[in-house]
């Protein structure tokens, strides 16, 4: 072979074989790294996401940090919205807040206590919190005991500023007695019979629905029944069941609204653009008008102009729309999606876990808060029609607070009871002092192992 066709440091067989293909083998091309690009990128995300998903104690967390955002924010927004009505009454600026802020200190208590009280415990008092309820309850009916606010009699007075509304407390009581009641059932094998998971569970559900609805307040029998109906089918209440149920009450809110002007008025306001004769649709016409007027990012905190007089309740059941209007549509999308975050925490929780009654209450407390988070934004939204439910954890009102806090209590309790997240917890130990492995930390010294002779 000539010298000039030889290159350094290569056999001549080398050079022959160069740039020749091998049959059967194939030649990688240069082009870009496997396992780079977009679509390398998106799919390792996907399932970055699913592992942090899967992890043990990610419900945990989620219910915990989505009713705490949930909470802070519904603070914030009772103080912006509930100024004005506050110096128009004569009062502080911060007097709603005030009360609303230790609602929330009183009810983070109730949340802790909750949160590690045992399953058995929480069963214990399912009784007791329901006789307890309906005490109360039939005291609101009493002439001189019951006070009527906004043509409703559910309250009662606690002296001074401070009320009481039981009926608030009927959502739990009923949660916890039904899913005792459900779950003692469900270990004797008695729930494939109707009787047994109709009787005792629906009459004592009537008997709170008929109380609630002596003092007119609907929405909150609205919640109660979505309530039952959670229970119901946790329990495995077969679909003609469920039909013959719904049918039975779906007549009896039909004969309620048909006998009532005013939640007729209310029927007739679902998509309202204006407000109609005599300003029967005031309220919903204006909710709308302030969740248009916040735009993107909304008019800024504090800067909303519905507050001054012209939306009723605004710091209550119509604070979602001066959300809207002060924090705009990215303001009402983070709240819907901690919402979301907490249901799918409570729907996941009640599905992994193997004990029947944490199932019951799991699922009905997330049915409770979902339910009157979709009837209330769907109110504000004229999808709806007015119910006059708070927004759960964000409305102002103390009597709604206390209760939804022990239920989220219950739904955190719940979390840590999972066998995956428990050995999780039981991991987990301090960074000083003494330690389960026998290691020990003392400051300017090494690690040292612990000998069980004591020597080193």
């Amino acid at each position: 072979m000539p010298a000039k066709q030889m290159l350094p440091g290569r056999r001549p067989s080398a050079v022959k074989a160069q740039g020749r293909k091998r049959p059967g083998v194939s030649v990688k091309r240069p082009g870009r790294p496997p396992g780079r690009g977009p679509l390398a990128g998106l799919r390792r995300t996907q399932q970055r996401l699913r592992r942090a998903w899967d992890r043990p104690l990610t419900a945990y967390y989620l219910i915990f940090g989505s009713s705490l955002l949930i909470t802070v924010l519904g603070l914030v927004m009772v103080y912006s919205a509930s100024m004005i009505k506050a110096l128009q009454l004569g009062l502080g600026d911060a007097y709603f807040f005030k009360k609303q802020f230790l609602a929330a200190l009183i009810g983070t208590v109730l949340l802790l206590v909750a949160s590690r009280m045992p399953v058995k415990l929480h069963r214990a008092l399912s009784y007791p919190v329901l006789a307890g309820t309906l005490f109360l309850m039939v005291l609101v009916q009493v002439p001189g005991i019951g006070v009527s606010i906004n043509g409703n009699q559910n309250w009662i007075s606690l002296g001074g500023p401070f009320m009481l509304q039981p009926s608030e407390f009927g959502k739990l009581a009923l949660i916890l007695w039904g899913a005792d009641l459900l779950a003692r059932k469900g270990d004797k094998g008695l729930l494939s019979q109707w009787k047994h998971l109709l009787v005792p569970l629906v009459p004592v559900a009537f008997l709170l629905l008929g109380l609630i609805m002596l003092g007119g307040d609907m929405g909150t029998a609205m919640i109660l029944g979505a309530i039952l109906f959670g229970l119901l089918w946790l329990a495995g209440a077969p679909t003609r069941m469920f039909v013959g149920v719904l049918a039975f009450a779906g007549a009896i809110v039909a004969l309620l609204i048909k006998t009532s002007p005013h939640r007729m008025d209310r029927l007739e306001c679902i998509g309202a653009t204006e407000p109609g004769k005599n300003d029967l649709c005031w309220q919903a016409v204006h909710g709308i008008y302030a969740l248009a007027s916040g735009g993107w990012f909304g008019s800024g905190l504090g800067a909303s102009v519905e507050k001054w007089g012209q939306l009723p309740e605004a710091h209550t059941d119509f604070i979602f729309a001066i959300t809207g209007e002060e924090l705009g549509l990215a303001g009402t999308l983070s709240v819907l999606a901690l919402f979301a975050a907490l249901g799918y925490a409570g729907i996941r929780v009640a599905g992994r876990t193997e004990d029947s009654f944490v199932r019951f209450a799991a699922g009905g407390v997330t049915t409770w808060i979902t339910a009157q988070a979709v009837i209330n934004i769907g109110a504000v939204l004229g999808l709806l029609p007015i119910a006059g439910v708070p927004l759960p954890l964000f409305s102002y009102g103390g009597s709604a607070l206390l209760p939804t806090m022990f239920a989220v209590g219950l739904l955190i309790a719940f979390a840590r009871e999972e066998p995956a997240a428990r050995a999780a917890l039981a991991m987990r130990q301090p960074k000083t002092g003494w330690r389960r492995t026998g290691v020990r930390w003392k400051s300017m010294r090494r690690r040292v192992k612990k000998r069980p002779s004591g020597e080193r």
